[in-house]
């Protein structure tokens, strides 16, 4: 599994320049519009720890009213995406693992958490730990967001695989003709309610005020 993680990591890392690509799919644009439109207010005045900020599609959208955001990635590549968009003052960037958290804080407790396409990528064994070790940084009352994928047979990739454990996998196909697989998980809400462990209330799902079909969205509330 740890080979899956670093395999995915280094096709992110090749990916950056056209990654955003995936925006552009037509029939996905009504659902992309609502949910900009939806994040900004989830985190107005709101110092957020954004996981896996990739090239910061998010970022114009969801930090326009927070008080401060930090967006981590692993990769400088994407990062440098991020870095060139028109952003928030509010916006810095660092380069994070978002296993290991490493170079956060030990004492910093951000009150809101802010994931775009990062749950899908995290193997079934490790989301349960991941999600306490997200939680240990973030102060009680925090408001925690996970934005991601809905299998579409016509719009998504297909998945060419499942392993032992239930990890599904797609086949990934880059500019260069390079093949890449990817894990890449399709949770229920149920299946995601029962990882959240007992700091975790008022768990709501696709609650954003227009239909998803295309995407999920999990928001909760930490004791």
């Amino acid at each position: 599994m740890a080979d899956v993680v670093q395999s995915m990591q280094a096709y992110y890392a090749q990916r950056a320049a056209v990654y955003e690509r995936v925006f552009h799919k037509p029939e996905r644009q009504t659902e992309l519009r609502a949910l900009e439109a939806w994040l900004g207010p989830r985190f107005a005045g709101r110092d957020v720890l954004e996981v896996a900020s990739g090239t910061g599609w998010w970022l114009p959208h969801a930090a326009r009213s927070s008080r401060a955001w930090l967006a981590t990635d692993l990769n400088d590549e994407t990062l440098d995406v991020a870095r060139a968009k028109a952003l928030p003052a509010c916006v810095r960037f660092a380069i994070m693992d978002a296993y290991a958290f490493d170079g956060l804080d030990a004492h910093c407790r951000f009150d809101a958490a802010f994931a775009g396409f990062w749950w899908s990528h995290v193997p079934l064994r490790r989301l349960g730990p991941w999600l306490q070790a997200l939680h240990a940084h973030l102060a009680p009352g925090a408001r925690v967001v996970f934005l991601d994928n809905s299998f579409v047979p016509a719009s998504s990739t297909p998945i060419d695989r499942r392993d032992a454990e239930g990890n599904t996998y797609q086949r990934r196909t880059l500019d260069d003709g390079s093949v890449h697989e990817v894990l890449k998980n399709f949770p229920t809400f149920e299946q995601a309610r029962a990882l959240l462990g007992p700091r975790a209330r008022l768990a709501r799902w696709n609650e954003i005020g227009h239909p998803l079909a295309h995407y999920w969205v999990l928001e909760y509330e930490l004791a």
